[in-house]
């Protein structure tokens, strides 16, 4: 759409900078990316912004029902790589997210992107009126201010999950967020099978016991978990941000530790 973009009289894109794209984000993190798009985008919403990883790199940011995917859209010059496509100009990218493309994942989510999220919002300037501003600690100093919040980190997809009384496998749709992750019968249902708690998992690792291919477990104490994925990549994926997960919950719980243990 041309709103979205600065247009010289010939149609043309006036340099190929990303700057006039209008749902650019430049820096914002991952974390903010994703903060925006659960909060206060739709299903199919994104926006692109840099990588951390490369100079040249840059995510594309996607809201997929209660998740956000993040894709790598790669420039090298002026052209455009970004999954099975290269787009010689920016134009020419533009001009595929014109027309709505459909992103399919590992995870075999299917989103069509629909809603590009601008970088400028329209935001009323009105200031609540102080009433009460006062010091409820004293003796702290600047050490005492630790800034902390928790990883966002979502994901959801198809995976083969195998019973707990009955050992038969069934097709079930996970979504990952916050601490929890959650199974439902299907991608349409809205009530969760189960609700399992990431912060009582111990392990979570390949699989390889059962008699099918990239299945992962997670261990708790009073039973183990198995999943299939469709690929072996799909089930790295899973892996990876379940551990990243765990690890972010036990940096958490040290320090209480660390004071418990004193004598």
């Amino acid at each position: 759409r041309s709103s979205d973009l600065t247009w010289d009289e010939d149609g043309e894109n006036e340099g190929s900078d990303l700057d006039t794209l209008g749902w650019y984000h430049d820096n914002l993190s991952r974390h903010a990316a994703e903060a925006l798009l659960l909060n206060n985008g739709t299903d199919g919403s994104y926006l692109l912004r840099k990588s951390n990883e490369k100079v040249d790199l840059y995510s594309l940011s996607v809201r997929a029902k209660n998740s956000v995917k993040h894709f790598i859209v790669e420039r090298t010059g002026s052209s455009f790589k970004f999954g099975f496509n290269e787009f010689s100009s920016l134009q020419e990218f533009i001009k595929h997210f014109a027309n709505q493309p459909l992103i399919g994942s590992e995870t075999g989510t299917l989103i069509v992107l629909k809603h590009p999220y601008p970088r400028i919002v329209d935001e009323p300037s009105i200031y609540e009126s102080i009433r009460v501003h006062t010091a409820m600690m004293t003796g702290r100093t600047e050490s005492d201010l630790v800034a902390n919040a928790p990883s966002l980190g979502t994901k959801e997809g198809y995976l083969i999950k195998q019973g707990g009384r009955v050992k038969s496998w069934k097709n079930r749709w996970f979504v990952l967020h916050g601490n929890e992750l959650k199974y439902f019968k299907d991608q349409l249902s809205s009530e969760p099978i189960r609700t399992l708690d990431v912060t009582e998992c111990t392990a979570v690792q390949f699989d390889y016991s059962q008699e099918r291919v990239n299945c992962f477990c997670m261990v708790f104490p009073l039973r183990t978990y198995y999943m299939c994925a469709k690929t072996g990549a799909e089930a790295d994926e899973w892996i990876k941000i379940l551990r990243w997960k765990m690890t972010q919950m036990r940096k958490k719980s040290l320090p209480k530790l660390g004071r418990s243990e004193e004598h």
